[in-house]
């Protein structure tokens, strides 16, 4: 049975669960000062993915290139900042990379998360396969979802099926390109987690670097780990349904909410315990907003047609894209 076969029925619970709840986390009220404004931009431009089953779950840039990857094969797209067209970078099923979600930068590394198929992959920025990874064997199921970097280069992971953070020390990461393949380490165990649903699933170091905010798809929360003491704790804030890719640039947070359509610029208080939303975004043709990244003073944001992915045909748009947004 296929990948995609395979994962349909868990994400259409998902839908349907968030869908029977939409009315009760929306009725949720805000704190006097963070009451978000709603902005339809119509003032950014779309950038074009080169492929026919291009599903662009996530989003990453730095200062050479802007990538997206597909949930439905695996392929890497790449193009140069302000570019209008990704092409194809990384063919899929290269190295059994057969889906992807979670992209992000490391210095002249490139990182892959695999999502259903439970693996992650470790590239140079010019295709070379640094090193693999797959999950511990549990025989339960896992979508590695997403990532982040910390200041001293090790990677940190979530699977959203399991209430593990996987961990790849940086000396890994860094190391010569040899493809060599590994086991996933489990660094921290994360708590509330509903068996069946999509939880950890964003990720980010706080402006700090010292811990890390991670995002639950399903309940909306957001949590704080910290990593020298492996403390966690919820951070004040309104659930956020949905919450899927999320980005950082200072004290603020833009998350991608995949069932909502918008992307939700969130302010952390100084010492990273409470958040305020402070704008909803939304823009025309937003199709299903997964994955979320700063390139300079813009906010790429992908339109992934996720739900046409995981229910199937016809597509939404024949063709798929991202979204380039100012960033104020």
């Amino acid at each position: 049975m296929s990948i995609r076969t395979t994962a349909h029925p868990t994400w259409r619970r998902m839908l349907l669960a968030l869908t029977a709840t939409s009315a009760t986390l929306a009725a949720l009220t805000l704190p006097a000062t963070a009451a978000p404004a709603h902005n339809r931009e119509g003032n950014g431009h779309t950038i074009t993915v080169n492929g026919s089953r291009a599903f662009p779950e996530s989003v990453a840039a730095d200062r050479h290139y802007v990538y997206t990857a597909s949930i439905a094969d695996g392929t890497v797209y790449r193009g140069r900042p302000g570019a209008k067209t990704l092409d194809p970078f990384l063919p899929g099923g290269q190295d059994s990379r057969t889906q992807a979600t979670g992209i992000k930068t490391a210095g002249n590394r490139l990182l892959v998360a695999g999502a259903f198929t439970g693996r992650f992959f470790v590239y140079t920025n010019t295709g070379k396969l640094v090193s693999s990874y797959t999950v511990p064997d549990t025989g339960g199921s896992t979508l590695v979802n997403d990532e982040t970097v910390t200041p001293d280069g090790d990677v940190y992971i979530t699977d959203s099926f399991r209430a593990v953070v996987y961990r790849i020390p940086a000396a890994e990461v860094k190391a010569p390109a040899t493809g060599a393949h590994r086991t996933l380490e489990v660094a921290y165990r994360l708590p509330d987690y509903v068996d069946g649903q999509s939880n950890g699933n964003g990720i980010v170091t706080t402006p700090d670097g010292k811990s890390l905010i991670i995002g639950y798809w399903y309940s909306g929360a957001l949590y704080r780990l910290t990593l020298a003491t492996g403390e966690i704790r919820k951070i004040t804030a309104p659930a956020l349904a949905s919450a899927d890719g999320i980005a950082r640039q200072g004290n603020t947070l833009y998350v991608a909410r995949s069932v909502n359509n918008e992307v939700d610029a969130v302010r952390l208080s100084g010492d990273t315990t409470r958040a305020a939303v402070v704008s909803a975004r939304t823009y025309p043709g937003a199709d299903t907003t997964t994955g979320v990244a700063v390139s300079q003073d813009q906010l790429l944001v992908s339109n992934s047609q996720m739900d046409t992915f995981l229910y199937g045909d016809p597509l939404t748009s024949p063709v798929f894209t991202l979204e380039s947004l100012p960033l104020h």
